[in-house]
């Protein structure tokens, strides 16, 4: 039986190589400048905060006007910082300070061998230690993911929770993602991209999931999600509303939005408008 040993070792391998290319390519930056208020773009040093940090590109958006508060942006993977920005000018015209930052092996940040959800989590963390004061927390996608645990460890430092086109298990959400790739190199490679996924995250994947992180995040909530989301269903942003605890998330579904699209329609931003206007002030959703 060597020969099954060795085209098990083999079948290991290539998807170990698979999952190094995953990691690089493709990318999908998009250019699109801030364009309201008075821009700070700087470098935040993570090197300090964090054994394996690097240096991350964020825009600091001022807003004209009075200052309401802070709101920190987190894009999804494979974008940038620009990803983010028609989110943040709808919270910049509201009175807040946007931060948006592209995280590391995103934009012209740090380059990172293994960046994925944890990393992205990570440097949020460094970004609310460095703004030090609570935030408003808006995540896309993995960013979304990423946001649900940073808040979880930082409970502190955020004040309310926004969460677009969101997951609720990560083993399930990577292995959509491989089916939506092709669907016989999911079924051939997913299993075996799983496993690499599980050993470099230290067996922690199940635990870095949303919906297990949910029931310990006690602010305000919205949950955002486009009806014709082709990477993530809708009944996946059910689930996780109803796992956060009694009375604190809502969900608003946007009947004629992607995954890409949501946040970025008109509809969405006015929604989220409301929320932050409803419970910023107070801490709490409310009746």
């Amino acid at each position: 039986m060597s020969w099954v040993f060795y085209l098990l070792c083999l079948y290991l391998f290539i998807c170990l190589g698979l999952a190094l290319v995953l990691q690089r390519f493709p990318r999908k930056p998009v250019a699109d400048k801030p364009d309201w208020g008075t821009v700070e773009d700087t470098i935040v040093d993570t090197r300090n905060d964090a054994h394996d940090g690097g240096l991350l590109e964020v825009w600091r958006v001022w807003p004209d006007g009075e200052v309401k508060g802070l709101a920190l942006l987190a894009h999804g993977w494979t974008r940038n910082r620009d990803k983010m920005t028609s989110r943040a000018r709808n919270l910049g015209q509201m009175g807040f300070v946007t931060v948006l930052p592209s995280f590391r092996d995103h934009g012209h940040s740090s380059k990172y061998a293994f960046a994925g959800v944890k990393s992205f989590a990570d440097d949020i963390e460094t970004l609310l230690r460095w703004l030090n004061q609570p935030v408003i927390l808006y995540g896309h996608s993995a960013g979304a993911g990423a946001a649900i645990l940073a808040a979880a460890k930082n409970p502190s430092l955020v004040r309310l929770l926004i969460l677009e086109g969101c997951y609720t298990h990560t083993r399930r959400a990577l292995w959509r993602l491989y089916l939506s790739m092709n669907r016989v190199f999911g079924f051939v490679f997913g299993p075996g991209l799983l496993l690499w996924a599980e050993i470099l995250s230290g067996f922690k994947l199940g635990a870095y999931s949303p919906y297990r992180l949910a029931p310990k995040i006690d602010v305000p909530v919205l949950i955002i999600h486009g009806q014709l989301d082709e990477k993530f269903p809708v009944r996946w942003a059910r689930q996780l509303e109803k796992a956060f605890p009694p009375g604190s998330a809502r969900l608003y579904v946007n009947k004629n939005a992607t995954h890409t699209q949501t946040g970025e329609t008109h509809q969405c931003q006015e929604a989220v408008k409301k929320f932050v206007e409803r419970c910023w002030q107070t801490g709490r959703l409310g009746a």
